[in-house]
């Protein structure tokens, strides 16, 4: 019997294009899902839509000198081309400046008023008077009160990754002017989050405690513990919805109680455009309702979302909220401001074709239950060992075979043998737990089963050896290229949630008529007998060592330029007169002998050849160069440095040096190219 599900993915913000770390924390393992359940014959509703309200945007605008519907303009049409082109199936794609949101987040917000929901209070907030406005959360830096991050917004600190208000913070600044902000009066709604405590603490802490993933569940928990308090639903802000009740001019409704609305006037959309009841995948308790989210947003939505669901009355609360961890690049953490990051856009143009490629490899590594790494060469390796070597290998050999043995028809079996048996016996098995895998959300572990579906038929192949069985039993070879045949068919069955681009080739290739997920599961031939295939076409193709590096060059020059933009310069010095600087003596030398000084940490012991002499030279480069790398190097001494004794060594002269601002010292070295005798001198 089919099932309503109703399925929202994080509406992303128009702000940026969209990057892997968006991929891999909430779209691909949702539409996965998505696709798994539409595979199962499930009415589907998967939901998503850009969220375009909120202060970031206004400060871009700010920025660029045009106005915020010009940005989310250009970043909605961005980001659901990227989606398109990516394969990710949304039935609707929205936003939140379309007027159908509008009404909605109105309405709801009216609804809740009239209910008597909030509560209305005048409060001190932060305020810029040389902005002459009110500071919203993301127009607030200072340090977070839990990790000390200098960098924390007025709402969450992206360091640690806690909930705060912007008053909380240590040290505010605006982000408008840079100018410490004052308290000022104003009049905001709240809703009342310690008045639904109890039912929080039961539906989730007791109703959630074994179905729920412990980091979702522990955050919730965390909060809950921690005592839930009101929190203000609008803003002094002129950039959103306006509030829709007297007292309100001035004010929008806050984004964070604005954007999860979203996926309700996205699904009334739809159901408009497809005939469809809209309550049905909201209101209807046999639906059941998954979002799926990053950890910086299990809060808003196991919480906040709910508590504002369950207040309104009308609604069903979500059965699941899956979020993932946050994904990492080459070690580091993603920054969209520090442009550390591989963006989807850029992904599709430099790698065309190869969209499943990196489905697979942010499903294998998917930050599920904690923090995981992205790098290029594992991306290279996943393809080239996995994808191309076991997977499209097992195609292409079976397809091949067919057509060479066959002229391109599947070949009817004979006798089975025990091994044939149990082969399509195992083949039977993989339905089930892939299913397993997916329903309880272990995306990551069922990409990996469905990879052992394609090692097990290259085991098969390999132990049957057809290519040398058909010079002496070409019957025997009937039988074992129709079982290749059907585990081939069960892989572009299976594969769909997992690599749809891929499964739709390979259905092609197979001529495969349509079959269910469960058909694999029967044991029922999924290509029979007579039936033709089409040719062979590979899959996959290997990804050559240029290529990645090309992306890690990209990277390399992102962190030169954010090292560059964070170079802090020092002041000039005093100035001096040219008598002064004539009583320095600089000459060209070479390092001849090098040894670190005994119990000194950052000391070498150099003998510098300067022209005139060989002089001892006490440099603190230790940390930096080991002794053998500066030996012969080329240096500009200060030779007429008044000797210092270190350490019970005289030390006869400065070599000259700079630092990087990561600490690393280099040498300011004479010109290389000309001959530049030691001795020379400089001036």
């Amino acid at each position: 019997m089919s099932k309503r599900f109703t399925i929202t993915a994080a509406l992303p913000y128009t702000n940026g294009p969209i990057h892997i770390g968006h991929l891999a924390g909430v779209y691909v393992p949702a539409d996965i899902y998505a696709r798994y359940l539409r595979l199962q014959g499930h009415d589907v509703a998967f939901i998503c839509g850009s969220d375009e309200h909120g202060v970031p945007i206004t400060i871009k605008a700010k920025k660029e000198g045009v106005t915020p519907q010009d940005i989310v303009d250009r970043f909605h049409a961005d980001i659901k081309t990227s989606f398109e082109d990516f394969g990710i199936s949304f039935d609707n794609y929205s936003r939140t400046s379309a007027k159908i949101h509008h009404e909605t987040a109105s309405e709801f917000f009216k609804t809740l008023h009239d209910k008597g929901d909030f509560v209305e209070e005048t409060t001190a907030q932060l305020y810029d008077a040389e902005a002459n406005q009110f500071l919203a959360d993301r127009f607030v830096v200072g340090t977070c009160p839990k990790c000390g991050n200098e960098e924390s917004y007025g709402d969450q600190c992206e360091a640690c990754g806690t909930t705060h208000n912007a008053t909380d913070l240590i040290n505010p600044k605006s982000a408008i002017t840079g100018a410490t902000p004052t308290l000022k009066e104003t009049k905001h709604w709240f809703l009342p989050l310690d008045k639904h405590e109890a039912f929080l603490k039961e539906w989730i802490l007791e109703g959630h405690k074994t179905d729920w993933k412990p980091n979702v569940y522990g955050q919730c928990k965390s909060w809950i513990d921690d005592g839930l308090r009101p929190r203000a639903v609008t803003r002094d802000l002129d950039w959103g919805i306006p509030v829709p009740v007297e007292g309100g001019d001035g004010k929008v409704l806050y984004v964070w109680f604005d954007a999860p609305i979203g996926y309700i006037s996205s699904t009334k959309e739809w159901a408009q455009r497809k005939g469809k009841d809209w309550e049905s995948y909201w209101k209807d308790e046999n639906t059941t309702l998954v979002h799926f989210i990053g950890k910086d947003n299990i809060v808003f939505h196991c919480i906040m979302f709910p508590a504002m669901l369950k207040a309104e009355g009308s609604y069903i609360l979500p059965k699941n909220v899956p979020a993932n961890e946050f994904l990492n690049l080459e070690g580091q953490k993603l920054s969209t401001s520090k442009n550390w990051a591989v963006w989807l856009p850029e992904y599709l143009k430099d790698f065309p074709e190869k969209q499943d490629v990196l489905r697979y490899v942010l499903t294998a590594t998917a930050p599920e239950t904690k923090d995981n790494d992205f790098t290029w060469k594992d991306f290279q390796a996943r393809n080239n060992n996995e994808l191309v070597a076991i997977f499209g290998n097992f195609i292409n050999r079976v397809l091949v075979l067919t057509n060479k043995y066959y002229e391109g028809f599947v070949p009817s079996p004979n006798s089975f043998s025990t091994l044939d048996l149990e082969t399509l016996e195992k083949l039977k098995a993989f339905p089930v737990s892939l299913s397993k895998s997916i329903e309880r959300y272990r995306f990551r572990e069922a990409s990996q089963e469905l990879m052992n579906l394609a090692r097990l038929g290259n085991k098969y192949l390999a132990d049957e050896e057809p290519w040398k069985v058909i010079k002496t039993d070409p019957e025997r070879v009937q039988t074992i290229m129709y079982v290749a045949l059907q585990i081939s068919a069960a892989l572009a069955i299976l594969s769909e949630p997992f690599l749809p681009w891929s499964s739709q080739k390979l259905k092609i290739m197979l001529q495969l008529p349509s079959h269910a997920w469960e058909t694999v599961q029967t044991g029922s031939p999924l290509l029979e007998p007579a039936h033709q295939i089409g040719k062979a076409e590979l899959l996959f193709a290997k990804i050559e060592d240029a290529e990645i590096e090309q992306q890690l060059e990209k990277l390399a020059q992102s962190k030169l330029a954010n090292t560059l933009s964070n170079n802090v310069v020092e002041p000039q010095k005093e100035t001096v007169s040219f008598e002064d600087f004539s009583k320095l003596d600089l000459r060209i030398g070479t390092i001849i002998s090098a040894e670190k000084m005994p119990k000194a940490k950052k000391l070498l012991v150099l003998q510098v050849d300067t022209g005139m002499d060989v002089r001892t030279i006490v440099s603190g480069i230790a940390e930096t160069f080991s002794a053998n790398e500066v030996l012969g190097k080329r240096v500009t001494v200060l030779a007429n440095l008044a000797p210092r004794v270190l350490r019970g060594v005289e030390s006869q002269g400065m070599i000259l040096m700079t630092e990087t601002p990561e600490g690393k010292l280099i040498f300011v070295n004479p010109d290389t190219a000309h001959d530049t005798a030691n001795g020379l001198k400089i001036g």
